[in-house]
């Protein structure tokens, strides 16, 4: 073989070396930026609920007041807020009465006697709320029957 024949050889193999190697990094940046976005994506979700666990006791004081004054200003004002907290992808947990206690979503703050509903809500305190992507952000807290409610004596 001529050396300019070895030679054309030997700029191909590195020419398709380089094509390889630019190849690769392109993917590693590609790669990379998806990283960098989904992380970015995390902390403003993480930011947003951490700005929304804050609110919950203002939405619970404002609910509070609602049952007592019946204002439909107030009332309007609430249903916002709740639009807000849907946009950022929070919902409430929804718990009624006689529900089966689920301790994922449920904070039993008081045990009722009552053996026949044992283990089913006897009253819902206050609202749990959820992100719809993920965990629960407050549990809900509810009265919870059970047969094996200790008698205070007085």
């Amino acid at each position: 073989m001529s050396k300019g024949k070895q030679s054309k050889s030997k700029d191909s193999q590195e020419i398709e070396a380089l094509k390889n190697q630019l190849a690769r990094a392109l993917a590693d940046y590609d790669n990379l930026r998806k990283r960098v976005e989904a992380e970015k994506e995390a902390f403003v979700n993480f930011a947003n609920l951490k700005l929304i666990t804050r609110l919950l006791p203002v939405y619970d004081l404002l609910m509070r007041v609602q049952r007592h004054l019946k204002d439909q200003g107030l009332a309007s004002a609430i249903s916002e807020l709740e639009g807000v907290f849907r946009q950022e992808g929070v919902e409430k947990i929804k718990v009624r009465v006689d529900d089966k206690f689920n301790p994922e979503e449920h904070e039993a703050v008081e045990v009722v006697d009552n053996g026949k509903k044992k283990g089913k809500i006897a009253e819902v305190l206050i609202e749990g709320w959820r992100s719809i992507k993920g965990p629960v952000i407050r549990h809900a807290k509810v009265k919870v029957y059970s047969d094996k409610v200790e008698k205070k004596e007085g």
